[in-house]
């Protein structure tokens, strides 16, 4: 009945054009900063690649480079980086992962050596302001951006809500700000309480534009453009998964005379994912993950789910089988979510539920398994979860259940990639009946957002 489906839904499917994420590389050890020279950081010219080496950036910036073995640029730098080094304005087409954030944050520190300020400066007044749709990538920008700038005297502040206000604020009001990296509500605050000034700002760049579209968060841009310098008076680089009419009218209003730049969708990412997807019912996927977790001894697995409460009970009923995991959705409050994503990637819990919060700006090197335990209704965020394993290039795998409610996805995600999924039947040792779970149904796992007072189990 499945394969009936899927045939049909391939036959009526609709194309989708999303590129998937590139490679982001394992940075190496932090070298001593004494007497380093950028002749220590050898890249042989490559024809048709874009070294580093080739742009005349400082001796600082090069340095962390050679740090992270950043050697060529990705087609997003190059084409970037090439005219944002000389102060012009961009806006472009490209996917989280192609290396678009080391290209805007390069270009802000390249302005920082191109215009040094002297002198004392007024606190809560940035040069340069980042904004970002979620916490998470705020998060993942403001550390992309202390690597790059670990050789700078550069003060960078990630600002987002879910957390301490007061505590952000005594960082504002501390050493003079060179970077903020904000989502726009919580920098909202901000200027309502007038503990920010944002006449100053040099620098302002827009990631997502297409994901503060469809979370409603365009109006709060647009306050804040309007409290930023006049768009002649400062550099302006705006960067979208998506460049549709709605994207198009926001960049050419915000920039002037923008460098174009649109980056074709390319598959590298997946190239170094092995795909399987399974076919069954519904109601064999919890004894389908459990028998793959334990059989196959997963060592670190990502579970995505569709929906909060489906991520939830998934990660109860993990629980109740022994197997210890903790959940990442919208349930789970910003410190704890921040607070789960550290142990996951020290390696001190190795299964993660989560919604597709976790899909986008999530960097977890060395991760093995990805599970689509529900396959995403958006072909987009296929690619965005997979792209969590084979990073590096290293390999990874990627496993997808199609069930009689989900399969009707596969087509639009075969479209974006361009090639056919292969859709098989599980082993039948991995659909070997459970026993009863160990642990009370009537208990919550300790860590459950739905609160202590629904745990009576575990002690």
């Amino acid at each position: 009945m499945i394969r009936s489906v899927l045939r049909f839904f391939r036959k009526t499917s609709v194309k989708a054009t999303t590129p998937p994420e590139a490679v982001r590389k394992q940075p190496q050890k932090k070298s001593s900063p004494k007497k380093w020279s950028v002749s220590s950081f050898h890249v042989e010219p490559q024809q048709g690649k874009t070294r580093f080496h080739d742009l005349s950036l400082p001796v600082s910036i090069m340095h962390a480079l050679a740090d992270l073995n950043f050697r060529y640029c990705t087609p997003i730098q190059a084409e970037t980086l090439s005219k944002t080094l000389n102060g012009k304005d961009a806006f472009g087409q490209a996917q989280t992962g192609t290396g678009k954030t080391a290209a805007f944050l390069i270009t802000i520190l390249h302005h920082f050596h191109q215009h040094k300020i002297n002198g004392s400066r007024p606190k809560a007044t940035p040069r340069a302001l980042i904004i970002a749709p979620t916490r998470e990538l705020a998060i993942q920008i403001g550390r992309d951006a202390e690597q790059l700038a670990k050789y700078e005297q550069c003060n960078i502040v990630t600002v987002f809500g879910g957390v301490d206000y007061r505590k952000q604020r005594r960082q504002l009001q501390g050493t003079p700000i060179d970077i903020i990296v904000a989502t726009p509500g919580r920098l909202l605050d901000f200027q309502r309480s007038k503990e920010i000034n944002l006449r100053r700002v040099e620098v302002l760049v827009i990631d997502e534009a297409d994901r503060m579209l469809d979370m409603g968060f365009i109006p709060d841009v647009r306050r804040i453009v309007r409290n930023l310098p006049d768009k002649s008076k400062r550099q302006t680089m705006l960067f979208s998964a998506t460049l549709t009419n709605d994207v198009k009218y926001l960049g050419m209003n915000w920039t002037t005379d923008p460098h174009i730049v649109e980056i074709e969708p390319e598959h590298v990412a997946v190239d170094t994912v092995d795909q399987k997807v399974f076919i069954m019912s519904t109601d064999q996927k919890f004894t389908l993950l459990y028998n793959m977790i334990t059989q196959e001894k997963m060592e670190r697995v990502i579970i995505f789910c569709n929906r909060r409460d489906q991520a939830r009970d998934l990660a109860d009923l993990l629980w109740r089988y022994e197997l210890d995991c903790e959940l990442l959705s919208g349930d789970v409050h910003q410190k704890k979510r921040m607070k789960v994503l550290d142990r996951f990637k020290s390696g001190e819990i190795n299964i993660l539920v989560a919604t597709d919060v976790a899909g986008r700006g999530i960097h977890v090197e060395g991760l093995d398994h990805v599970v689509n335990y529900n396959l995403p209704q958006d072909a987009e965020d296929y690619v965005h979860r997979i792209g969590r394993t084979g990073r590096a290039g290293q390999s990874g795998t990627s496993i997808s259940f199609a069930c009689e409610i989900d399969s009707h996805n596969i087509p639009a995600i075969e479209e974006l990639l361009g090639k056919e999924l292969v859709c098989e039947y599980p082993d039948e040792s991995l659909l070997t009946e459970l026993p009863a779970p160990k642990r009370d149904a009537k208990s919550q796992r300790p860590s459950s957002p739905l609160g202590k007072k629904k745990y009576r189990g575990r002690r």
